[in-house]
C-alpha cells in the first residue's frame, strides 16, 4: 500500500500565522504538525509516500524530511499549483501510484489510536473497495457526515449538511483500492471549483463498496487547522506525553521500532545533534539505554 500526505493549501483558517509560513509546520506541542500524519502512515507499514505541497512550501518539507531515507522510507514530492480539492491528489500521484492501493491522510489531521494495529487491520488488508471512518461529534454540520447501516456500510454521505442524518463526521484519512485513480480521472469540478473527496466516496457507495469504521472510546481525532483546535491538539499531546513518559509521533523511534532503520543509524544521527530540545533529549535517552 502507498501513502499520500496532503500538505498543500494556504492555511487561511490560521491567518496571519500562515501569511508567510506553512501551517503544516506550525508546532503541535513539540513537533511540526506534519509529523503526526506522517507517523500514522509509518506505523501502518507504509514506506512509499508522496507529500503534496505548494511550490512555496516544498523546499521547507525537503529540508526537514529529505527523500525519507534517514527514516528508512521513500518520500517524493508533488506540487499542487492550484488547490482544486482533496481528490486532486489522485491526479497528481497518478503516474507514480496508479495500480496500487493507497492510504490518503490530510496534513492537519491528528489521530491518537492506542490499538492502531488492530483498528486498521481490515483497512490495510483490503483489496477491493474503500474504507473511511466515522467519528462522533457534537456539531456534525461543520463536517462531511456519513450515515451507516447495521453492518457499518455507508448509506449516505453529505458535505456540511444543515440537517445531519447522523453525528458521524468523516475524518481526513481514507483507504482506497487501486481503482480510485481511474475514478478520479472522470471527476468533474464541483460548484465550488473543486474535485471533491465526497464524490469519490459516493462512487464506492453506489457500488456498495464503501465501508465505515467507527472510532470508539479511546480513539481521538483532531483537525488542527484552526487556532482553537491547534491549541487543543498541543494540550492533548502534552498531557499524554507527560503522563505516559513517551513521545507521540517521534519519527525516528517509530522507524527503529518498525525495523526501517538500525540502532546504529539512529544513534549516529542523534549524536550529530547538539540540540537540548525535549525531543532530542528523548532520543538521546533512548539510545543511551542500549
Amino acid at each position: 500500500m502507498k501513502g499520500i500526505l496532503l500538505a498543500g493549501g494556504t492555511g487561511t483558517r490560521l491567518y496571519p500565522m500562515t501569511r508567510a509560513f506553512s501551517k503544516h509546520l506550525l508546532p503541535v506541542y513539540d513537533k511540526p504538525m506534519l509529523y503526526y500524519p506522517l507517523s500514522m502512515l509509518m506505523l501502518l507499514g507504509i514506506r512509499d509516500i508522496i507529500i503534496i505541497s505548494t511550490a512555496h512550501d516544498e523546499p521547507l518539507y525537503k529540508d526537514i524530511f529529505g527523500d525519507g531515507s534517514r527514516l528508512g522510507i521513500k518520500i517524493t514530492y508533488k506540487i499542487q499549483d492550484k488547490p482544486q480539492g482533496i481528490a486532486q491528489a489522485f491526479h497528481l500521484s497518478y503516474d507514480q501510484f496508479h495500480g496500487n492501493k493507497v492510504c490518503m491522510i490530510l496534513g492537519d489531521n491528528i489521530f491518537y489510536i492506542p490499538n492502531y494495529k488492530q483498528f486498521f487491520a481490515e483497512s490495510i488488508s483490503m483489496n477491493e473497495g474503500a474504507n473511511i471512518f466515522g467519528y462522533r461529534v457534537q456539531d456534525p454540520q461543520r463536517y462531511g457526515v456519513v450515515e451507516v447501516d447495521e453492518n457499518n456500510m455507508a448509506i449516505k454521505i453529505e458535505e456540511k449538511p444543515l440537517k445531519p442524518r447522523s453525528n458521524l463526521a468523516v475524518p481526513g484519512m481514507y483507504f482506497y483500492d487501486k481503482n480510485v485513480f481511474e475514478y478520479a480521472k472522470n471527476l468533474k469540478l464541483s460548484a465550488r471549483g473543486e474535485l471533491e473527496i465526497t464524490d469519490i466516496n459516493n462512487i464506492y457507495l453506489e457500488k456498495k463498496q464503501l465501508s465505515v469504521k467507527v472510532m470508539g472510546r479511546g480513539c481521538i481525532w483532531l483537525d488542527s487547522g484552526t487556532s482553537d483546535s491547534l491549541l487543543e491538539s498541543s494540550h492533548l499531546i502534552q498531557t499524554i506525553e507527560k503522563r505516559q513518559v513517551i513521545k507521540i509521533a517521534c519519527l525516528e523511534e517509530i522507524a527503529l521500532n518498525m525495523g526501517y532503520i538500525s540502532k546504529d543509524e539512529i544513534k549516529k544521527w542523534v549524536n550529530s545533534f547538539k540540540s537540548a530540545s525535549t525531543y532530542m533529549q528523548y532520543l538521546k535517552n533512548l539510545t543511551n539505554n542500549w
